[in-house]
């Protein structure tokens, strides 16, 4: 999925939504329809005044309250339309959505163990990550696609949705993805179009480190 012809210089910039109350608490939110805090607004208008720099040609996002209100900031600087996918939502995680990490490990500590070893399961009864990767991945390269000669995308999404996307576009295996580190609030990361397809150029770019709050538990 990951080829290209080379020398068209394309760039997606794959950025996670700001902070929402859940991310605080260390909630899983999975599909759960979250708004941002006032925080996670300031984050997401800081943040956008950066990403406008890039000149971005197109802006696609999640169809979540905390994806759509994240990419406004960006639509609001820049004067471009943002069109929203469903195919960008986060991993659906079943009954794992609304507990806090501590309660996953508590209730269901074998299949979270399993996860993290790098097995495929279905976190609470919900998606694989390749099957998150197979419905947000082809929503990306569609829209690449359409993106002139060293053109920018500005995917706006959330922090699993956007991993297992990394992964499925280097062509590294499902197993690995779990080695690309989360991303905090508003951070993105960038891949860039090389001879034999994307690579990653930036990653939790955006801040200084500090520990990630989200869905990543």
């Amino acid at each position: 999925m990951n080829g290209r012809v080379a020398g068209r210089g394309r760039r997606i910039v794959l950025w996670r939504h700001g902070q929402t109350a859940w991310n605080l608490e260390r909630r899983f939110q999975g599909t759960t329809d979250i708004e941002l805090t006032e925080a996670g607004v300031a984050q997401a208008r800081r943040a956008a005044r950066q990403l406008a720099a890039l000149g971005p040609d197109a802006i696609i996002a999640s169809d979540l309250k905390r994806a759509v209100d994240t990419a406004a900031e960006l639509a609001a600087v820049t004067g471009l339309e943002v069109t929203y996918d469903e195919g960008l939502r986060e991993t659906y995680a079943g009954v794992w959505q609304g507990l806090t990490h501590e309660e996953i490990m508590e209730r269901h500590g074998e299949e979270y163990a399993a996860w993290k070893r790098g097995e495929p399961v279905r976190r609470g009864g919900g998606e694989l990550e390749t099957e998150v990767a197979d419905r947000a991945a082809p929503v990306v390269e569609r829209s690449a696609e359409k993106l002139p000669d060293g053109g920018v995308l500005v995917v706006v999404s959330h922090g699993g949705t956007i991993r297992t996307t990394i992964g499925r576009l280097l062509g590294l295996e499902p197993r690995s993805w779990e080695a690309l580190g989360g991303l905090s609030n508003c951070c993105w990361s960038v891949l860039g179009e090389g001879a034999r397809g994307w690579r990653l150029l930036e990653h939790n770019a955006g801040t200084l480190p500090e520990p990630v709050l989200g869905d990543d538990v």
